[in-house]
């Protein structure tokens, strides 16, 4: 088995969510008291908060890259940013680690593939949702992405921050997603992509009948998948 490399703390809500599902799925493949190995770093979530908002990218990169160091140090095999929106610095972070970073956007597309869907929606952070690195990323594999107007973009980057983030879960936010989602769904979006590691606290695929696909799920079945490609 290869050890997964997680740098979480982005939140630290949605890391216990991948720590969990990781070694859920590794039991669930081997059975017994197997469990899956794990390098974890997690960083202070509020001052990477603080570099985004002050579009100090670079700082917040370097900050990363030096986390992958430890982990890459203590022994594993390849990196999980546990969250959408860093992935901005992975080439930063890949620049300063031999070990290969399990990209979440290339994940996500190759399920939404294997799904059949060319057009989706995608929410996550402004950062994700407005800027290039994310939904360009998805577009290299053939994908037709779409996002919320400008006004809707807002409402769920501040559920993600004021709420999701501190684990707080609202029912008048799960109902503003979900309109958001329906609109998605009318301009032709096929399924719509859970692009923040926290989405999946409020909005789960029995809440709608559109498909969802969860990153956070995709990402560790992903890595728990090639974790034990030799075994």
């Amino acid at each position: 088995m290869q050890t997964i490399g997680l740098l979480g703390g982005m939140s630290w809500e949605s890391t216990e969510l991948y720590y969990r599902w990781i070694n859920e799925l590794v039991k669930e493949k081997l059975g017994g008291l197997h469990s899956a190995k794990i390098v974890l770093v997690s960083v202070d979530f509020h001052e990477i908060e603080t570099l985004q908002h002050q579009n100090r990218w670079d700082e917040a990169g370097a900050a990363l890259a030096q986390a992958a160091k430890q982990i890459e140090a203590a022994g594993a095999d390849f990196l999980l940013i546990c969250t959408n929106t860093m992935h901005k610095v992975a080439p930063q972070i890949e620049q300063a680690i031999s070990i290969p970073i399990l990209h979440l956007a290339d994940a996500t597309a190759v399920r939404i593939k294997q799904r059949g869907l060319q057009k989706v929606g995608l929410l996550g952070t402004n950062f994700t949702m407005e800027q290039d690195f994310y939904k360009g990323r998805l577009t290299q594999h053939g994908l037709d992405v779409v996002v919320p107007l400008a006004k809707d973009r807002e409402i769920v980057h501040r559920i993600i921050y004021d709420e999701l983030c501190l684990g707080n879960v609202q029912d008048a936010s799960r109902n503003e997603f979900l309109r958001i989602i329906n609109d998605l769904h009318a301009q032709g979006a096929q399924g719509i992509i859970e692009g923040c590691t926290e989405i999946v606290m409020l909005v789960q695929q029995k809440h709608t009948p559109i498909p969802l696909f969860d990153t956070t799920a995709i990402h560790a079945e992903m890595a728990v998948q090639r974790a034990l490609e030799s075994e």
